[in-house]
């Protein structure tokens, strides 16, 4: 039986270089977290049997994104935005949750003026619907200019308005239960809008 030959296995290797490439991107990217608040305008659902709507609540939002400058004039963002909001059932007056989530990866370009920059973000990813009767999960894109106020070089503070399209199924069973549907969604997207404050830490 011949010797065993030990094989040279390249991992510490693998990990060192790992290890430079990572503290070298650490070193010449800045990072950025931010948490934001404000309120989110939305559009009404339909009823099942399409005859009336259904009022949607505008409610506030809360999110937090985390940022890192991959260019002089932009920024690479994972932004995560919740909102809890309620939809009305107009025969007996009941109160349904309709809660959201977004998740998207977006691309921000920065205008510098004095003073201040103007932000301008384009974005895709994924929307989650969690209703009374049923959740859902729809592919979504996002859109949103802002500006950003250094107080220092560490903090910024951030104004924005933003907007969200989901693409969802107009047959959704998103507010059914059995055979019976509280309401429908009006159309093949459905638009969110907001408007944010916010406080950037960078590091």
């Amino acid at each position: 039986m011949p010797p065993l030959k030990l094989v040279h296995r390249p991992l510490p290797a693998l990990l060192t270089l790992g290890l430079f490439i990572f503290t070298q991107f650490s070193i010449a990217t800045e990072f950025e977290i931010m948490p934001i608040v404000g309120n989110t305008f939305s559009p009404d659902l339909e009823s099942s049997d399409n005859t009336t709507t259904l009022a949607t609540t505008d409610e506030q939002h809360l999110g937090v994104a985390f940022s890192w400058r991959d260019s002089p004039t932009g920024q690479g963002q994972i932004l995560v935005n919740y909102i809890a909001r309620d939809v009305t059932d107009q025969d007996s007056q009941a109160i349904h949750a309709f809660d959201t989530l977004y998740t998207h990866f977006s691309g921000v370009a920065l205008f510098k003026d004095r003073g201040y920059t103007t932000t301008v973000g384009l974005g895709l990813g994924a929307t989650y619907f969690n209703s009374d009767f049923d959740s859902a999960v729809y592919p979504s894109f996002t859109a949103s200019v802002g500006t950003r106020y250094n107080f220092s070089d560490n903090v910024v503070f951030i104004t924005e308005l933003r907007a969200y399209a989901t693409l969802i199924k107009e047959d959704s069973s998103l507010f059914c239960q059995n055979d019976s549907c509280l309401a429908q969604f009006d159309g093949a997207i459905w638009f969110d809008s907001q408007i944010s404050v916010g406080l950037a830490y960078a590091f």
